[in-house]
């Protein structure tokens, strides 16, 4: 008997509806530069982590300064991406307490999620770094672990070149005004529905 990869069904791919290639130039016009975004990774589908660092690593490949804070994944955690931010050069900031149905005291999670945030808004206020990355920010957020107000100050009067990415589902409303690109990553299917855990590689 050999191992199934996938022990659904599969049925047959229906003939695609084939469309022309697009012609126009579908960009705005006046596009201009600006000094830096704020990009928001949001949604219940995978990928909001993922992308995000994707932009971290273009980041490093142009030799800008990036740091990157997570505010549940723990120091004790090994995860692909904090395996790969020392030889690329990230600095990274795993913070958290895991995840908080394993908690035996919600109250430390809190105190470690104020600390990582006042980690989070010295780098920011320092203008060391071109791109900082707030992994799982909606969560300490929508919690009221952390101060929205003092966030919202921070993000909106950063040094001017500061770039940021947030992560995290169930953005508040406004967070997503505040940032220039919203991405709603929303679920088709995911593996944990058919009872797959998570994969090292794929998924952390």
């Amino acid at each position: 008997m050999t191992d199934q990869v996938n022990e659904q069904p599969i049925q047959e791919a229906p003939v695609p509806t084939l469309q022309a290639p697009p012609s126009d130039d579908p960009r705005p016009h006046g596009l201009r530069l600006a000094k830096s975004l704020i990009l928001l990774n949001t949604g219940d589908g995978k990928g909001k982590s993922t992308a995000a660092f994707g932009v971290a690593l273009r980041a490093r490949a142009r030799q800008w300064p990036v740091a990157v804070i997570q505010f549940l994944k723990s120091a004790d955690w090994v995860t692909g991406e904090a395996l790969m931010a020392e030889p690329l050069g990230i600095d990274f900031w795993s913070l958290g307490e895991g995840f908080t149905w394993d908690s035996d005291d919600l109250s430390k999670d809190e105190a470690e999620a104020q600390e990582a945030w006042r980690h989070g808004k010295e780098l920011v206020d320092s203008g060391r770094y071109r791109l900082v990355l707030f992994d799982e920010i909606t969560y300490p957020l929508n919690w009221g672990w952390i101060d929205a107000s003092e966030v919202a100050a921070t993000f909106k009067n950063r040094p001017a070149e500061v770039s940021l990415v947030l992560t995290g589902r169930d953005a508040p409303p406004w967070l997503i005004d505040l940032a220039d690109t919203v991405t709603d990553m929303s679920k088709v299917k995911h593996a944990y529905d058919l009872g797959i855990t998570a994969k090292k590689g794929i998924d952390y």
